[in-house]
């Protein structure tokens, strides 16, 4: 029931939602409630807005970043739904928040979500992080609704990793799919993974438990087997012979696990981290390894107990 203004950075675009009342590029079909006002007006979208929510691809963070932030208001709330991290600099999003919007609060909202199902008012359970418990319970009340159920949560670290590096996973399932692995690979991919996500989330400060829940298991089960996952889609296009220039020239939408995964091997080699499954997918993406050989590679590697809690595992 709180109005909401919506700021697009192309006035064509904002100028088209205004008239249709829906998102035709990215969400057609879904109508725009009522009390949304959208505009291409930085200023007039941030005057007085208590809570500021960012939603573009990690990429582009720090550039919007750049031209809003001199507009968001000291009191304001700032709330990261970006699952990536900042391919330049390597850092969370909420860190890179932080960093340019001192002194305000910042928290994360993540887990397993695609965009159509929650306009569509389909059920949905998110999580928002925030070291400070009370803006988290403040933002828990502000962002739910009938069908949208959030969960607060102290580990931003934890929410925030869960949230990034199982977009890599879905393309490295996606690779499987591609290449017509079966469904034990990718269960197979998909628990390897989370042991991944775990190893490096600990290392850098987060709860285990916390990839046992919404943000971390949860989300990873959807974007590696949902059929709107756009980074599963991509690794099965690419295990079929696509080049990545054109599969992502092919859609306006981003995969943000081809950003990600620099930035993942960034953070794993400053803590001495293993992550072969990242590895596997950069090598593919970026080097030009086949596809077949990458998970040769994953299946010669020496054997080991499941249960070793090595960083190295």
């Amino acid at each position: 029931g709180l109005p909401v203004r919506l700021w697009a950075r192309d006035p064509a675009r904002a100028a088209s939602m205004r008239a249709t009342r829906e998102n035709g590029r990215y969400l057609p079909g879904m109508a725009l409630p009522d009390g949304v006002q959208v505009t291409a007006d930085a200023p007039e979208a941030l005057a007085g807005s208590g809570i500021v929510v960012l939603a573009v691809p990690s990429h582009f963070v720090d550039p919007v970043l750049s031209v809003l932030a001199a507009r968001v208001p000291e009191a304001a709330v700032l709330v990261s739904a970006t699952k990536g991290l900042d391919p330049r600099q390597g850092l969370r999003m909420s860190e890179l928040l932080e960093r340019r919007l001192p002194g305000r609060p910042v928290a994360v909202l993540s887990g397993p979500s695609f965009a159509r199902e929650v306009a569509q008012g389909r059920p949905t359970a998110l999580v928002v992080a925030c070291l400070d418990g009370r803006i988290a319970a403040l933002l828990q009340r502000a962002l739910a609704g009938p069908a949208l159920r959030l969960y607060t949560n102290r580990d931003v670290v934890g929410v925030e990793l869960g949230g990034a590096v199982k977009n890599v996973m879905a393309i490295a399932t996606g690779l499987g799919d591609g290449l017509g692995l079966g469904e034990n690979a990718r269960a197979a991919l998909i628990t390897r993974g989370l042991a991944e996500i775990v190893r490096l989330g600990t290392a850098a400060g987060a709860q285990a438990a916390t990839f046992a829940g919404l943000a971390g298991l949860g989300d990873l089960v959807l974007t590696c087997t949902g059929t709107q996952s756009r980074n599963r889609a991509l690794g099965a296009e690419i295990a079929r012979g696509r080049p990545l220039a054109a599969v992502e020239a092919g859609t306006p939408m981003v995969a943000e696990g081809v950003r990600t995964v620099a930035s993942v091997l960034r953070m794993a080699r400053e803590r001495g981290v293993t992550m072969p499954i990242c590895e596997e997918v950069a090598a593919v993406l970026f080097q030009g390894k086949p596809v077949a050989e990458s998970l040769a590679s994953l299946l010669a590697r020496e054997p080991r107990p499941e249960e070793e809690g090595a960083r190295h595992a």
